[in-house]
């Protein structure tokens, strides 16, 4: 072949970085050597893969099709030299997932796949649905656990288990002792809410879009914690997961309200490139995360360490 793993890996580090300079340093080279790497490999095929734009490097239409093409060769590639170096586990992961996923569900997701099959290695971020989803079409991570929709081109979608949202308030607020609350009566009430573009909000969203009522947001915050304190603290009434509520209802510290004219269900989803190559390592944690709630309706059933 005319071309190498390393020019190949110099081209997709730059067109996740858009910068020579911050790919060599990801890569550990010196920013020459990455230069170098990439006008060769430019210069075997007559070939233009970026341009510059500002201080930018973007991809242009050729380039946009080969990185993901580029990216499943070296993720084979890497699968082929741990087994012959004889390496246990299944290879390293780059897992992105959404607030309530990440910060709920990720550590026994990789906990269960790392007992499995040790030596493995597990990256993890989390960030809210449309960071997710960005970061999976750059190609920055393999898989990605989100609790919002995804309407991305280059997203293949696989439903994994039902969620459900529930809105919440402190037990000295007046709609902790009311036996329903009707969507009016929730829109004149002030609200502590998840930011736009978490799977969280636009569920709620979604849920109210036949009013023409809005919201009275007093906060918005990135984190689940940060709005259970807030409506403890009586600032206002919230809205998140089941299952992030669930040791807080159990210690009366929260009180939930029943709203029947609201449907807050949602879907908890795997997604991934629809270029991505699944190696055995994805498809084993995928199958590991189903097995583990293969037996639940709801995601709340599952089974977790409880918060004293």
């Amino acid at each position: 072949m005319r071309y190498t793993l390393r020019q190949l890996e110099v081209f997709v580090a730059v067109a996740q970085y858009e910068s020579v300079s911050r790919a060599a340093r990801a890569l550990a080279l010196s920013q020459s050597a990455a230069s170098t790497a990439l006008a060769e490999f430019e210069r075997q095929f007559d070939c233009q893969l970026l341009d510059r734009i500002g201080k930018r490097l973007k991809l242009n239409a050729l380039g946009f099709q080969l990185l993901p093409k580029a990216v499943a060769l070296l993720d084979r590639a890497e699968e082929i030299e741990e087994l012959l170096r004889g390496q246990r586990g299944v290879g390293s992961l780059d897992i992105g997932a959404t607030l309530t996923i990440g910060n709920y569900l990720a550590t026994l997701l990789i906990s269960d796949f790392l007992h499995h099959h040790p030596g493995s290695r597990v990256r993890l971020q989390v960030r809210n649905t449309a960071m997710i989803i960005e970061h999976i079409v750059q190609h920055e991570l393999d898989l990605g656990l989100i609790e919002g929709d995804c309407q991305h081109e280059d997203i293949v979608m696989q439903p994994w288990v039902e969620d459900e949202l529930t809105v919440f308030c402190s037990p000295r607020h007046p709609l902790a002792n009311v036996s329903e609350a009707s969507l009016d009566r929730l829109l004149r009430e002030t609200w502590i809410m998840r930011e736009r573009g978490s799977g969280t909000r636009q569920t709620l969203e979604q849920a109210t879009r036949h009013r023409r009522g809005r919201f009275d947001i007093l906060l918005e915050l990135e984190h689940t914690e940060g709005i259970k304190r807030a409506v403890e603290s009586d600032l206002g009434i919230g809205c998140i997961s089941r299952l992030a509520l669930r040791d807080a209802f159990r210690r009366g510290s929260l009180v939930p309200i029943a709203t029947p004219q609201l449907d807050l269900r949602r879907q908890f989803t795997f997604i991934w490139h629809r270029h991505k190559y699944l190696t055995t390592g994805i498809r084993e944690f995928l199958r590991l995360c189903q097995q583990l709630t293969e037996n639940i309706r709801r995601i709340d059933e599952i089974e977790l360490p409880r918060i004293p």
